[in-house]
């Protein structure tokens, strides 16, 4: 079935089925001009008999009847199961770790749906695609509209754990819904769970949770997803198990360096009958100002989020590639532009309406800035954020939030009905209230019998189809240059291709020969494969995007922004792209070796000379005359900027700062062109995380790495290593750890503590050749916490500055 919905345009509407099956290219009409690329070219396959290739479906689809007759069985037994699992689950914890978790997931593994079993032929090849591509433009013909209930529930619980029972949240409906949707955000706060992705607090919820369903049904988990403390929980009526398939989790963290998951969201998409459904739970950027930052976390979601296929010669799906889209969680969107007195005058009257037009997401929605195509229904209940831990009183701290609707469910997709949108005010173990949405939800259900008569006459038309029909395409552009390409920083170019043959079409993106991938890694091309109806055209998107991996090469000259992407055509020729492009080198994947010899901005420096620089680093031997800094300027602009103004900064390289203030701060620190650093502290916060991520080789490189683990407890041997680092490594690291020293003598402002601190640098300071462990990220921060304790040796910031 992946096969069915994948290539869809999220542009476009499933019933114009034809543009859905986006992405298939072809030849063109006159030869490529790469003709030295001849020898690349993969053999063209033959045409396949057309009554063997309708045999074997014929046989497949036999098979499918007599899967679908088992597993009929087996969905009695499910029932069974789930009974006897929900009741060992109420008795203990650990009982709902092992059965819930374990046994009910395996349980309800995705019984084949009426679409799977019908409709997921194995892949003959181009001929079975053909037949695909027709039965999705045929949809209507075999499908109808059943309605089914879905209960979603968004709950902030501010790391606490579960003191009371969720029944009038999660039972609070007359009848049991058919689904559940549970999103958590905040489930746990500690140091531990941020920086190792564990905690205890997930089994405690999913027995508060199993505990608090509706007690009129029978529910199995389908499904957990969980990054730090968001997490999304799938239940669905045991009944209903059997129709569930293709189900796939996925998570984004867009905390600092768009990486760190305080921040980020936890999705599943899944298949129920003919209908595909995906579900985030989001918890994004805190603080009223932050608004943008809100957006961009959203629009990263969006864009990160990518769901792989059962078919694997198909292309991910995004979030927005589905029919039924359902977003909930904590997205902190606050009220602005009113005193709090105000908002709570307007709370006291009820008058929503017009506290409403003040939401920051309401604005952002309605400027199209955010959640274009979404749904949210009426709001009639008080803000749910934020209140006195225990009570239904609002914040008397300090300082005394404004109330704000944080906590929010909407959706995108056709036949989606509100019947309520909630709060549940007599829960009270966090400063947020619980928010639920009852939707009613009409379904794609196939009909057997017209299913079965739509693909006899579909079946009949392609037989008539001669096996000489060669697949044609035009493409709108053949040849793309990218200018000024930078440090992270997309660029996107469009080639469309038009299928103007008479049959429809399958493409893919081949490999050179003896390369790895179909393009260099700092390109890609989306989609790289897929199919494409007769008449239809789809857009490639040819994305340029430099990161820490790539830019060193290109930074040193060792590699240029050149490629040629081999577009191959199922049945047809291959048809060739160039792409090119000026890369402007950057001191961000740049070695601290080359950039401490260098005088002037990186890019004021023709790039034959950064070539000279980058060789001679790597010598031990420097003529005098080319004495290098003691640290590089770029990393002293940054800590002194930090010094200046963000010693009392709060979340201080807890929270991410904006995409663009980043490129403004990039741009500074190659052109010089400031003398002090745009963008706020969270900004240059982040830049400068992101600067060490970005070092080729680490500020204690590679080759001490496993010293360092190995002496970890011992903080004179720690200390011992430090001293045999190259020069400009030593320096850098002292002067960094000087820095988050006289960071920590100011935690009463900034709450930093070591805990805080010392992961966060540990990682980028020490960082592994390969991927750590659990194990091997507690040595690496147990050694960087000896650094972070003042002793009279160490030398004091305003001690070290490039000359």
């Amino acid at each position: 079935m992946a096969g069915f919905r994948s290539s869809k345009d999220a542009r476009v509407n499933r019933k114009n089925l034809k543009n859905l099956q986006d992405v298939c290219q072809q030849y063109p009409k006159e030869e490529p001009k790469f003709d030295w690329l001849t020898k690349y070219r993969k053999v063209s396959k033959g045409a396949r008999s057309l009554r063997k290739s309708i045999g074997a479906t014929t046989v497949k689809m036999s098979q499918m009847k007599k899967a679908e007759r088992a597993h009929t069985a087996n969905s009695s037994a499910l029932k069974k199961e789930d009974e006897s699992a929900r009741g060992d689950a109420l008795q203990s914890q650990e009982k709902v770790k092992g059965e819930v978790k374990d046994d009910l997931i395996r349980n309800s593994q995705p019984v084949l749906s009426n679409k799977a079993q019908m409709l997921g032929m194995p892949q003959f090849g181009l001929r079975d695609n053909l037949i695909k591509c027709e039965l999705l433009k045929n949809e209507d013909a075999y499908t109808y509209i059943e309605n089914y209930s879905f209960f979603l529930g968004t709950y902030n619980v501010n790391g606490q754990t579960p003191k009371e029972s969720l029944s009038p949240w999660l039972a609070s409906t007359a009848s049991p819904p058919d689904f559940y949707l549970i999103g958590f955000q905040e489930l746990d706060l500690s140091k531990e769970a941020f920086l190792f992705n564990d905690t205890p607090k997930e089994p405690e919820w999913m027995l508060a949770v199993y505990k608090g369903l509706h007690p009129d049904a029978k529910y199995a988990l389908v499904k957990l997803v969980r990054l730090v403390g968001i997490m999304l929980l799938f239940y669905v009526k045991a009944e209903h198990a059997p129709h569930i398939s293709e189900v796939e989790a996925e998570t984004v963290g867009t905390g600092v360096m768009g990486r760190m998951g305080n921040k980020g969201a936890v999705s599943i998409r899944f298949q129920f009958h003919n209908s595909d459904i995906c579900v985030v739970n989001s918890h994004l950027a805190a603080h009223t100002e932050e608004f943008e930052r809100r957006n961009q976390d959203f629009k990263d979601i969006c864009r990160r989020i990518q769901f792989r296929q059962e078919d694997p010669t198909l292309p991910p799906l995004t979030i927005l590639k589905h029919n039924i889209v359902l977003w909930l969680g904590d997205l902190n969107y606050r009220i602005s532009d009113l005193e709090v007195d105000h908002v709570k005058d307007l709370i006291s009257k009820k008058d929503f309406e017009t506290l409403h037009t003040y939401d920051q997401l309401k604005r952002q929605m309605d400027e199209e800035v955010v959640f274009v195509g979404f749904t949210e229904g009426e709001i009639d209940f008080q803000p749910t954020y934020k209140y006195d831990t225990g009570s239904d009183q609002w914040d008397t701290s300090e300082k005394c939030r404004v109330p704000a609707w944080c906590d929010r469910i909407l959706w995108r997709g056709k036949s989606i009905k509100q019947l309520h949108y909630q709060s549940h005010m007599t829960l009270k173990t966090s400063d947020h209230k619980p928010v639920s949405s009852l939707l009613e939800i009409g379904i794609k259900v196939v009909n057997e019998e017209s299913y079965k008569r739509t693909f006899e006459e579909i079946v009949r038309q392609i037989d008539r189809l001669e096996n000489d029909c060669i697949p044609s395409v035009s493409l709108s552009e053949r040849e793309f240059h990218f200018q000024d390409v930078k440090f992270m920083q997309h660029q996107a170019r469009t080639v469309t291709v038009h299928n103007d043959g008479q049959v429809p079409c399958q493409f893919e993106f081949i490999q050179k020969l003896d390369e790895p991938a179909y393009c260099k890694p700092w390109l890609t091309a989306n989609p790289a494969k897929g199919f494409l109806a007769q008449g239809a055209s789809v857009d490639i998107d040819l994305e340029v995007f430099v990161n820490r991996h790539t830019a060193p090469e290109l930074n040193a000259g060792l590699q240029q922004l050149e490629d040629i992407l081999v577009l191959h055509l199922e049945r047809g020729k291959d048809y060739f792209i160039s792409i090119t492009g000026s890369y402007l080198p950057s001191c961000f994947g740049s070695s601290l070796s080359a950039l401490c010899l260098l005088r002037e901005p990186i890019q004021d420096m023709p790039l034959e000379s950064i070539r000279e620089l980058s060789v001679k680093s790597n010598s031990p031997v420097i003529d005098s005359a080319d004495k290098p800094q003691e640290i590089p300027k770029e990393i002293w602009m940054m800590v002194d900027h930090l010094f200046r103004y963000a010693k009392k900064q709060e979340d201080l390289f807890q929270q991410p700062g904006l995409r663009s203030e980043f490129e403004e701060i990039r741009d500074c620190l190659d052109t010089g062109c400031l003398d002090t650093l745009p963008g706020s502290n969270h900004s240059v916060a982040e830049a400068l995380l992101l600067f060490l991520d970005a070092l080729p080789e680490p500020v204690i490189p590679f080759s001490f790495y496993q010293q360092c683990l190995d002496c970890c407890s011992d903080s004179s041997h720690c200390r011992q290593i430090i001293s045999m680092l190259p020069q400009c490594h030593k320096n850098v690291f002292n002067y960094l750890t000087a820095f988050l020293q006289e960071l920590l003598r100011h935690s009463a402002y900034n709450r930093l503590d070591v805990n805080v601190v010392a992961p966060i640098f540990a990682g980028l300071l020490l960082r592994s050749p390969d991927k750590q462990d659990i194990n091997e990220k507690r040595k690496v921060k147990e050694f960087f916490q000896h650094f972070l304790v003042q002793t009279s040796s160490d030398r004091d910031i305003h001690e070290k500055s490039p000359e």
